[in-house]
């Protein structure tokens, strides 16, 4: 199984968007996305692959405890750098690393972690998904200050999705 394509098309698409948004544009708090912006959904997407890209040669992955850089939300030749950075360390991906933990919290009221094993494909494919996640929120927020600005058809759409569709035009 290799993943590096499926990671490569998120990032392809990720480039695409910033190379056609400003500064001002990709900053914007936008009302439709609870006065997020669409830089903000891009640094949390870029920084959780960032947190596992960092992580992997530790064998332990913590996206709680990921960097939180603001430059990288306001930026767009920051996060355009961050993407090249990005593709370098997925190509030279061989192979998957069997092990990693993984740790998080999620009790609010405790500092408590959990640490679940994992490996390297597996959270790639969960850093696929919640790009795709926060791609779809991206769109939904171009519309209101670029809707000119036509986006790759499968932007923020699940692979499992565009199978689906793919089929269903194949079939009719």
């Amino acid at each position: 199984m290799d993943i590096k394509p499926a990671s490569q098309r998120i990032l392809d698409q990720l480039t695409y968007l910033l190379e056609n948004l400003t500064n001002d544009e990709y900053s914007k708090t936008l009302s439709v996305l609870h006065d997020n912006s669409i830089g903000q959904h891009m640094r949390h997407t870029l920084e959780f692959f960032t947190c596992l890209m960092t992580g992997r040669p530790l064998g332990l992955v913590n996206y709680d405890e990921r960097e939180r850089d603001v430059f990288l939300e306001s930026n767009t030749l920051e996060a355009l750098s961050t993407i090249s950075t990005l593709k370098v360390e997925f190509a030279n991906i061989v192979d998957n690393q069997p092990l990693i933990l993984v740790r998080q919290g999620y009790d609010l009221s405790s500092n408590e972690k959990h640490e679940v094993e994992s490996n390297l494909y597996r959270e790639l494919i969960y850093n696929i998904e919640h790009a795709v996640h926060h791609m779809a929120l991206m769109k939904i927020g171009l519309k209101e200050i670029k809707s000119e600005l036509e986006l790759p058809k499968d932007f923020g759409v699940a692979s499992s999705t565009i199978k689906f569709r793919q089929s269903q035009q194949a079939s009719a």
